[in-house]
């Protein structure tokens, strides 16, 4: 009787086993084969030739100039305008070159790379951040947080430079907040003869409309006078729904929850149940007693990027990274971070290393109340033109009062979405189609693409969807008759005899 027991027991047992190595275990193999794989393949650029993150840019350029970071800094750039006119030479601006459509090369011009071009200071009795146009966020954020200050609006990324976010206009998952124009508080600027202006709502108004969001067009923006505001500490909540809940929720998450933060979104990628299944998470505000720690990593970064690329080219893998998200990441990760620690994360860290891939970036803004009819359409245009989505991020932006090519014209849902795409032309040809289809979808609900992406729109997209760009090329001509600062988003677009 006993041994029959024991035996039975050991058949349970051994059951037991044998289902939890297939749970785990192909989950196990799967995320070993991603790492085992996951070699950088890249090489470096050869000698005159630039690019951007998009990888689908490169470009042979005459020089690139470093900025200096000495006191005649300025000096210098001046002169260097001067030799680019003389020598008929155009000038693009580059800082950590995460755009994706050569909006900081002109083929066969000068580069000129504002990165060594970094000091900060902060006023800490008007909360304003003193800082040159070559920092990067990544630079800041520990800056700040020395201070117990935290930026207002930025990226979700910190790897960007100051006057790269201030070119795009970039907004962030700060909840009821417009773009980064709202927190300028003013900047200096370098035109073409090497005059420099300050320029803010009061002073030279129209020229700080159109530098912020100008992306370089107008002069060399020098330095910025950023408003910043208190680090907090918060809690993270994750609320898992269909995705056609998710703005009911936010009303009540977010709108209707004082205490949040930060908030942001995420829709589901799995091709069985595509963009159904969507994630909230806020960031509610706790109190802290004492100072609040440093920013530190929030961890889990290489799970993070395992399950990441293991599901760019794996329906499992998409399947696999949803279900770690929904159901074992929130006991896993830290349940309170300050603002900074959220801030304080690196693009880098999830970035493709394959040499016969991309990802590239798009970024749709449509009403709030047009967000499901938008996603909707999503779920038509991306199968059908065999579209790999690899992720996808909601977040909410106010109303855009100070930049003249602003996208955020009301209340609108940032959809952020990202795809993988192979270095053929077969696949750069689908990319287009379906980014313009993607653009006339978010035009018909009312809405506008982002621009520091890949230059898929047509000319007539590009007219739809910013109709006051016609005005804001002939201002550019009027600051800069020239034409010294160029690039390929203004060579695309806005430049006449090219057209």
């Amino acid at each position: 009787m006993l041994a029959a027991l024991r035996k039975r027991r050991v058949r349970i047992v051994l059951y037991l086993v044998v289902i939890v190595l297939l749970l785990v275990g192909r989950p196990l193999a799967f995320l070993i084969g991603v790492v085992l794989t996951d070699r950088d393949q890249l090489r470096p650029l050869p000698r005159g030739i630039v690019d951007d993150a998009s990888r689908l840019d490169a470009t042979h350029i005459s020089e690139i100039w470093d900025m200096p970071a000495g006191d005649d800094a300025e000096d210098k750039l001046r002169d260097l305008l001067a030799r680019a006119a003389r020598e008929h030479l155009c000038v693009s601006i580059a800082g950590a070159r995460h755009s994706m459509g050569g909006q900081t090369i002109y083929p066969d011009g000068i580069q000129i790379n504002m990165l060594g071009y970094h000091r900060m200071n902060l006023d800490e009795k008007q909360n304003l951040l003193e800082v040159q146009s070559g920092a990067r966020w990544a630079e800041i954020v520990p800056y700040l947080d020395r201070h117990a200050r935290s930026v207002e609006v930025m990226q979700s990324n910190d790897s960007f430079s100051v006057g790269g976010s201030l070119s795009v206009n970039c907004h962030g998952w700060q909840p009821e907040s417009p773009p980064i124009a709202s927190t300028v508080e003013s900047f200096r600027l370098m035109k073409a003869h090497g005059t420099v202006v300050r320029c803010s709502r009061a002073e030279n108004s129209e020229l700080f409309s159109l530098v912020l969001g100008g992306y370089g067009l107008f002069g060399v923006i020098l330095d910025v006078r950023l408003h910043v505001v208190p680090n907090e500490r918060y809690e993270v909540h994750q609320f898992v729904m269909r995705s056609d809940e998710f703005l009911p929720a936010w009303k009540k998450r977010v709108d209707e929850t004082p205490e949040v933060g930060m908030a942001v979104g995420r829709l589901s990628i799995v091709p069985d149940d595509f963009l159904n299944e969507a994630i909230l998470y806020t960031f509610n505000r706790v109190p802290e007693a004492g100072k609040l720690p440093p920013v530190s990593s929030l961890g889990l970064e290489e799970l993070t990027r395992t399950l990441f690329r293991g599901s760019v080219e794996s329906d499992y893998g998409k399947k696999l990274r949803w279900e770690a998200e929904t159901e074992l990441v929130m006991h896993l990760a830290k349940r309170f971070l300050t603002r900074n620690q959220l801030m304080d994360e690196p693009v880098e860290f999830l970035a493709n290393r394959k040499a016969d891939s991309t990802d590239i970036l798009q970024e749709y803004f449509v009403p709030r109340g047009k967000l499901n009819e938008f996603v909707d359409r999503m779920r038509g245009i991306i199968p059908r033109n065999k579209g790999n989505l690899t992720n996808v991020t909601l977040r909410h932006v106010m109303p855009d009062n100070d930049s003249f090519m602003r996208y955020a014209d009301g209340d609108m849902m940032a959809v952020v979405v990202l795809f993988n795409q192979k270095m053929t032309a077969e696949d750069a040809g689908r990319m287009r189609l379906m980014t313009q289809q993607l653009i006339d979808a978010a035009v018909v609900c009312g809405g506008r693409y982002y621009l520091p992406y890949r230059l898929e729109a047509s000319e007539e997209e590009f007219q739809r969807a910013y109709p006051q760009a016609k005005r804001f090329f002939d201002l550019k001509r009027q600051y800069d008759p020239g034409e010294l600062f160029e690039n390929q988003f203004y060579l695309r677009y806005g430049k006449e005899d090219v057209k």
